[in-house]
């Protein structure tokens, strides 16, 4: 037997490679410029992040993760930026769950520091101060979600 026969006969192990990183969609508002730039810079900033996940082939997943950062300096907003970072992940090999795991949690993992780069280039270039974000903890994110999704299928549900 040849040795591609042989590979090809064995069990695959689990799989993941990054195929692409790209910017799907950017986004940024300067509401009350150049007013804003009159006061003091003492920002109140709020993030706020979600994923899409599309599967485009049987081990060929596109995510997206989106941020949305509103500053607000003084009760007005000084500025708003969308940022939607894509991947094109090879996710094979895996039960669901694992497949869910590395979909959910793995894979933002990935695309947030081009994200975070992404917001903070926009927001230097509508001539606020740098924006480093936190680095984020997809893991412990997606335990809450899957904590959460346990919780409400163990609740009885109400018959009328």
């Amino acid at each position: 037997m040849s040795e591609n026969e042989q590979a090809a006969q064995q069990p695959k192990g689990p799989q993941f490679a990054v195929q692409r990183l790209y910017l799907k969609d950017s986004s940024l508002e300067t509401p009350n410029s150049p007013q804003v730039f009159t006061k003091q810079w003492k920002p109140e900033v709020n993030l706020e992040m979600n994923t899409a996940t599309n599967q485009l082939s049987e081990e060929h997943f596109e995510v997206v993760l989106t941020l949305t950062v509103t500053a607000k300096n003084d009760g007005d907003t000084a500025f708003l930026v969308e940022v939607h970072q894509g991947g094109i992940f090879l996710v094979g090999g895996m039960s669901d769950q694992e497949k869910a795991h590395a979909l959910g949690a793995f894979c933002p993992n990935v695309l947030f520091p081009y994200a975070r780069e992404a917001v903070d280039n926009l927001v230097t270039k509508a001539s606020f101060p740098p924006l480093m974000l936190a680095p984020v903890n997809f893991d412990a994110l997606y335990a809450q979600k899957m904590q959460r999704a346990a919780a409400e299928q163990n609740q009885p549900t109400e018959t009328h």
